[in-house]
């Protein structure tokens, strides 16, 4: 029986956490891919639903312990988990409502995700050890083992299918997020009805009131006594010794116990700042790098967190830890706590270094009150070409050279009207245009019986992503029809350009050609790289049409495999940080307080993520500056950290026990040696009598 209650609530938990991590793989990319958010609108959004997610779980301890009890509050919030699911699947269908709509659907889905979620993940783990006697303790070591494999297996398996989902599924005319949430919402929906289907073998244990509330008001108690003393009252050891006349010494006891580990708390959450980084700005990253040579999905990278603790948990254990103890070095909790935020530090400067090189095949968008230009000269021989105020082109331009980048035209306001020069055999024209701010242009010049014409075409937003930006300018009067892998161009004829549109990286050495009185055979594009934008200049040499291919933007040349460093030092740092500190908060706390310290732990990664919303809505730094500022915060941090952890005492909260045992061993024989002298004098007084 006991092994069939153990599988309702492990399964539960694996549908859970896929359900949650598989949503929150694509999340970052739906904001800015679906929705059309910027990076730092997205990473805000992000870092505030997963602050909510950790700031709920007190709410569901409360519910749980003093109202519904643990099994009603996971049965009433998975049910509002599975709506948010619904909810937010919906808003990634296309069809459904307008732009407003899908925001609107999104944001409500999120808030009630954050609340299912968050409420339950203080009460599943706590149910499932409630099942156990205290003389199965063995057994309960077994069930909490499994129950925690259950939640990495959950995260590592949704890391990989749900962006497959997004991806490699086609609906709706493009990538399916609809799926990839709709998947995860199915998963709840399992895991409500799994742990339903076993209500007939659970122990319930009733709500027995929350040790959260009894501690703060404690703590309230205590302030407002020591607000209200005089100085004519006796002066107390400690300001929390004011409650004494309505609480427990022991109770007072404990909570300054727990307090000496929450202060140590203070610093925590700039490690979480950094930590929870990997689903927002360093996803935004691989977006930005090269995936060639191997066939992995940007989200993949991902899923190394989830891989490599599972590899670096034993070989921190029975490797690492015991070779540093040999070398006679005292590695203390609050040691190992400290090294993994430096770890973490190192994870943010390789990922500062990544992003340098990153950041030189990005074309900057023009500021205000100016506009990015490039020019093509199609005219068979140099031109020059002068721009008003300082020149942007010094040089002669030769006859189909590809731009060497977009270079910013001053224009003194939201638009205006230029005038620019070319000169091509001696002979001076001008091309008047109409640019408008903080949009990029191309001018395409070329020659005809009258002198220099101008063609100028605006850029279309490109982003660097898996695939790559491709448009054709046919310089002949007939309309061509392409096939690029699987893809359709049609490029109208007279010196026109067809619309951007995106192919996956390969070669293309045989791009159908069709046109109608011109001989035009299949055409050799060669490589289209990850994230590089091209202009490929249709032409006429010898009755044949000939590509010539231009790059306006540069391919992502950075690969993906220089990600792997700052996930490796990070999850480095996870393991010394994450599971010692939870380790250590449970080992200084007395039992009837560890949900205390589990509510202040979850709060640390809650006001981890406020800090990266402040930070990435607040400062407008470049990212590149970002990560270099997180990683030096962190250092910054450890230090502190580490003064903190040199003055601090640790303790042994069974010594507590056996303290109050005694004093109340020897209160109850005080009480008995007060009753047996009564008893005496009563006789004596009888006898004399």
């Amino acid at each position: 029986t006991r092994t069939k209650l153990i599988c309702f609530i492990v399964v539960n938990e694996f549908c859970e956490r896929f359900s949650y991590y598989g949503m929150k793989a694509v999340l970052t990319l739906y904001f800015v891919s679906y929705l059309g958010w910027d990076p730092d609108l997205s990473t805000a959004v992000y870092h505030a639903f997963s602050g909510l997610c950790y700031f709920t779980p007190i709410l569901g301890a409360l519910i749980a312990d003093s109202w519904l009890g643990k099994f009603k509050t996971i049965i009433y919030l998975s049910v509002v988990y599975v709506i948010g699911h619904v909810v937010k699947s919906v808003g990634a269908i296309p069809t459904v409502g307008n732009k407003e709509m899908h925001i609107a659907l999104s944001m409500l889905g999120l808030i009630l995700i954050a609340f299912g979620t968050g409420g339950i993940k203080p009460c599943v783990a706590a149910f499932g050890g409630d099942q156990f006697d205290e003389e199965n303790v063995s057994e309960r070591q077994k069930f909490f083992s499994i129950f925690y494999m259950s939640i990495n297996a959950g995260s590592l398996l949704s890391t990989v299918i749900t962006p497959i989902l997004r991806g490699d599924v086609q609906c709706f005319g493009g990538d399916c997020y609809a799926l990839a949430f709709g998947v995860p919402a199915a998963l709840m929906v399992v895991a409500l009805v799994v742990f339903i289907a076993g209500c007939g073998l659970y122990k319930r244990n009733p709500p027995q009131g929350n040790i959260l509330l009894e501690v703060c008001r404690c703590i309230g108690f205590a302030i407002k006594n020591r607000w209200k003393s005089s100085k004519y009252d006796p002066k107390r050891k400690h300001w929390l010794d004011w409650a004494e006349e309505k609480y427990s010494k022991r109770l007072i006891q404990e909570i300054k116990m727990v307090l000496r580990v929450l202060v140590l708390y203070i610093p925590l959450p700039m490690f979480w700042a950094l930590f929870d980084q990997q689903g927002s700005r360093w996803t935004l990253q691989a977006r930005r790098m090269n995936l060639s040579f191997v066939r992995v999905c940007l989200h993949k990278v991902k899923m190394l967190n989830a891989l490599l603790i599972l590899v670096f948990v034993p070989i921190f254990d029975l490797l690492i830890y015991p070779l540093v103890g040999l070398c006679r070095i005292n590695i203390t909790p609050l040691r190992k706590m400290v090294t993994g935020m430096i770890f973490a530090a190192l994870a943010f400067g390789a990922a500062t270094l990544v992003e340098v090189q990153v950041v030189k095949t990005v074309v900057e968008p023009a500021p205000a009150g100016n506009c990015l230009l490039q020019v093509f000269n199609l005219a068979d021989g140099d031109i020059s070409v002068k721009t008003p105020g300082n020149n942007l082109f010094p040089e002669p331009i030769g006859y189909l050279q590809d731009p060497p980048k977009y270079e910013t035209l001053p224009l003194e306001g939201s638009s205006k009207e230029v005038k620019i020069q070319v000169t091509f055999k001696g002979s001076t024209s001008e091309c008047t245009q109409m640019f408008i701010e903080e949009t990029a242009y191309s001018l395409f010049f070329y020659s005809t019986t009258a002198g220099i014409e101008c063609v100028l075409v605006i850029k279309s937003d490109h982003e660097s992503v898996l695939f790559n930006f491709n448009r054709f300018f046919n310089t002949q009067p007939e309309a061509i029809n392409l096939t690029v892998g699987q893809e359709s161009f049609h490029v109208p004829g007279d010196y026109s350009v067809s619309p951007n549109q995106t192919v996956p990286r390969s070669e293309y050495p045989d791009v159908s050609c069709i046109s109608q009185s011109e001989e035009c055979s299949d055409l050799n594009l060669g490589l289209l790289d990850f994230g590089a934008s091209y202009t490929v200049i249709l032409t006429n040499e010898s009755d044949t049409i000939v590509p010539h291919k231009m790059e306006d933007v540069q391919a992502n040349n950075v690969h993906i495999a220089w990600q792997i460093p700052q996930y490796v030092l990070l999850t480095a740092g996870e393991v010394m940080f994450s599971i010692t500190g939870l380790e250590f908060s449970y080992s200084q706390a007395p039992a009837n307080m560890k949900s205390v310290l589990q509510a202040g732990w979850l709060l640390t990664v809650a006001f981890g993520n406020v800090i990266v919303l402040i930070v990435a809505e607040g400062a407008g730094l470049e990212q590149w500056k970002e990560f270099a500022l997180f990683a030096g915060l962190l250092l910054g941090v450890s230090i502190i950290f580490s003064f903190m952890a040199y003055f601090y005492t640790y303790v042994d909260p069974d010594q507590l026990d056996k303290i109050y045992q005694k004093d109340s061993g020897k209160e109850e024989d005080d009480k008995k040696q007060k009753t047996d002298d009564i008893q005496m004098n009563n006789k004596g007084k009888e006898t004399r009598m």
